[in-house]
C-alpha cells in the first residue's frame, strides 16, 4: 500500500495511492494512516491534487556516514557505531516544493536517502522486532549546507534550515528495504548510484540503536544515510532521488 498526504479542493488529507502510471487515484483515508485504514469514499485523480510531505514527524532522526564510501569521501573511515543527529520538523517539505538555498552558505549539497517511517509508539525495540513498529518507507533528501557543517564542528545549523528535509512522494508499506537501488540525479545527470544492501547498519539495527535513546512516535522518521556521490546544488537546478520499489522524489532548487 502507498500512503500519501495531499492538498485537495476541500482541504488536506491522508490518502492511499492506487493504480499505476498516469492512472493514479488518491482515495481519502479517514483520520490517520496508522493501523488498518478506513476510507471516506472520496477520491481524486492524482493529477488533480497537490502532493505534500507524506508525514509531518515530531522528530527527524538522521544517521550519518552509514555507507563506507560516503564516509571516505567525507575524509574519514566508517564509524563502528551509527552516528545519530536530528533535523527540526520545520525542515520538512514535500515533493516539487523548492529547496531554498540560504544566503549565508556558499555550498549546499544533496544527499539521497532511504527513510523509515515509524508506525506506533515504541522504545527499546530489538532489531528482530523492528519491522513491527514501522509503517513503511519513503524517500528523503538530507540537504546540507556543507560549509556551515564544517565551520561549526557540529551539524545542527548546516542541516537544519527550512526546506532542508524533502520527503516523499508517499510511504510504501510493503517494500523490503534490504537491497534497493538508490539513485540521485541533478538536472538529469546521475550523481549517486548505490544500493541499500551497502548500508553499514541496516534498518533493523538502526531502529534498535535509536530506540535505545529516545521514544519513537507514530510518524517519526529515521533517515538511514546517504551513499557516495554527494555534491552541490545551485539555484535553477532540479534534484531527483529514485529508490527502487518506492518511486521518485523531485525538488527544484531556488535561492531564499
Amino acid at each position: 500500500m502507498r500512503i500519501a498526504r495531499i492538498a485537495h479542493p476541500g482541504g488536506v488529507a491522508f490518502v492511499t495511492v492506487d493504480g499505476e502510471g498516469d492512472d493514479l487515484v488518491a482515495r481519502e483515508v479517514a483520520d490517520h494512516p496508522f493501523g488498518t485504514p478506513t476510507f471516506t469514499g472520496k477520491s481524486w485523480p492524482w493529477a488533480d491534487v497537490r502532493v505534500l510531505a507524506p508525514i509531518l514527524p515530531s522528530k527527524v532522526v538522521c544517521i550519518g556516514k552509514n555507507y563506507a564510501e560516503h564516509a571516505r569521501e567525507m575524509g574519514g573511515e566508517p564509524p563502528a557505531d551509527p552516528v545519530m543527529f536530528l533535523k527540526p520538523s520545520t525542515a520538512v517539505i514535500g515533493p516539487n516544493t523548492p529547496i531554498k538555498l540560504p544566503k549565508d552558505s556558499s555550498r549546499v549539497d544533496f544527499e539521497g536517502e532511504l527513510v523509515a517511517v515509524v508506525g506506533r509508539p515504541c522504545r527499546d525495540v530489538p532489531a528482530a522486532r523492528a519491522a513491527s513498529v514501522l509503517l513503511g518507507y519513503t524517500i528523503g533528501n538530507d540537504v546540507t549546507a556543507r560549509d556551515q557543517q564544517k565551520a561549526d564542528g557540529q551539524w545542527t545549523r548546516g542541516k537544519g534550515h527550512d526546506s532542508f528535509c524533502p520527503l516523499g512522494p508517499w510511504i510504501d508499506t510493503t517494500v523490503d528495504p534490504s537491497d534497493l537501488a538508490i539513485t540521485t540525479k541533478l538536472d538529469g545527470e546521475v550523481k549517486q548510484d548505490s544500493r541499500t544492501a551497502l548500508l553499514l547498519h541496516d534498518v533493523p539495527a538502526l531502529v534498535e540503536w535509536v530506540s535505545r535513546v529516545m521514544t519513537l512516535l507514530p510518524g517519526d522518521v529515521i533517515m538511514t544515510g546517504t551513499p557516495a556521490g554527494v555534491g552541490p546544488m545551485t539555484a535553477g537546478q532540479q534534484v531527483e532521488i529514485t529508490i527502487e520499489g518506492i518511486g521518485t522524489l523531485s525538488n527544484p532548487v531556488e535561492s531564499r
